[in-house]
């Protein structure tokens, strides 16, 4: 049977990167952070992939990372997500470095050693909004070259290699290879800021023949660890909006003693607690390589992105006036819970793949 509960070594984890982001990443350096013309925080993202190693949980030992598993990672996700991290973590330390776990090449092999060891960032030249098995036909390779233009790329402004599928396979292009330009787009969730990736002829390496299984298996495993940043937005949302209706007093008592409220972040309580349920499995499943890892990561991400959202609308309603204004960190969570909720396929997206996967079609 399936374990879900967290492991001690997992909880040990948990502890580490906390610390580390209450140190580094609280709510003020972040928002002095997405104010800045560049809102990635390189000093934390190598405090966390180089000092503790995290960029390399997904790569076994003898291809250069940690040896762990997608359980860890979710781990990770999950105290990023309560923090709002602007790192991109998800991006190379899951998506790209996944990508890379496909391929069997010399350039693949070592490209996915730098990843692990933080030094390099990656990012797989894709919109975030992204589904599995979709066709990506953007970008043309000839002899090597490659050229198009790709809008919506997650984490493209602190990429250094660029992943590119192709219809003759998947290159690596460095960023500052001659040819390639990264414009920024205006983004709606600047702790992961879009970019649009033009490539005019730049010079590619190949990494596989196909890129096709790569980019699956990227973006599955990206959607099934983003449930866990979810779970992660949604815990900080709840137990900041209770922690506030305790102390907020109304007619002489906390407003967290009127029924109705009690009612809400009871119904909000049970969502996040569903919520790591579905995050977990889908966690554990890509962990173990189950049959039915399709199936989790289309239950996981069908539920936490609308959880997330509602965990921010109601902490916003909640917290009140001051919930409104720009110093208080809710809105960061706001965006990036709407901005989650359209990564890597939006719910109603996923509900149609579940009833593909269990054929329940519509009629």
């Amino acid at each position: 049977m399936t374990d879900l509960l967290y492991s001690e070594e997992e909880e040990a984890l948990r502890s580490a990167v906390r610390d580390l982001l209450a140190d580094h990443c609280d709510a003020t350096a972040v928002l002095a952070r997405i104010e800045a013309e560049a809102p990635h925080d390189r000093a934390l993202w190598k405090n966390l992939a180089e000092s503790m190693g995290l960029a390399g949980l997904l790569v076994p030992e003898e291809r250069g990372g940690q040896g762990a598993s997608h359980r860890e990672a979710a781990v990770v996700l999950e105290e990023l997500g309560r923090a709002v991290a602007p790192v991109p973590y998800l991006t190379s330390a899951v998506i790209a470095t996944e990508a890379l776990l496909a391929c069997d090449t010399e350039e693949a092999a070592t490209l996915l050693a730098s990843l692990a060891s933080g030094r390099t960032v990656g990012a797989l030249t894709v919109p975030l909004s992204a589904t599995p098995g979709r066709d990506f036909k953007d970008v043309r390779a000839s002899d090597g070259a490659l050229t198009g233009r790709v809008t919506g790329v997650a984490d493209a402004a602190a990429a250094d290699v660029f992943l590119v599928p192709t219809a003759e396979g998947l290159f690596a292009v460095d960023a500052t290879a001659e040819g390639v330009t990264v414009e920024g787009q205006t983004s709606f969730d600047r702790t992961r800021p879009l970019a649009t990736v033009a490539l005019a002829g730049a010079p590619g390496r190949l990494l596989a023949d196909s890129a096709a299984p790569a980019v699956r298996r990227a973006l599955r495993a990206g959607a099934g660890l983003l449930a866990s940043e979810q779970l992660g937005v949604a815990d900080w949302l709840l137990t900041e909006t209770v922690r506030y209706t305790r102390e907020r007093h109304q007619f002489n008592r906390p407003i967290a003693s009127f029924q109705s409220l009690k009612h809400r972040l009871a119904q909000l309580w049970l969502e996040v607690v569903g919520t790591r349920a579905a995050a977990r499995n889908a966690a554990d499943a890509l962990a173990t390589g189950s049959e039915d890892t399709d199936i989790a990561v289309a239950v996981a991400q069908a539920y936490a992105a609308q959880v997330a959202v509602h965990a921010a609308e109601e902490a916003l309603q909640l917290h009140a006036g001051i919930g409104m204004t720009w110093e208080h960190p809710i809105h960061l969570y706001l965006k990036r819970a709407k901005a989650d909720s359209i990564a890597l396929g939006t719910a109603g997206r996923h509900r149609e793949e579940l009833a593909e996967l269990v054929d329940l079609r519509a009629p």
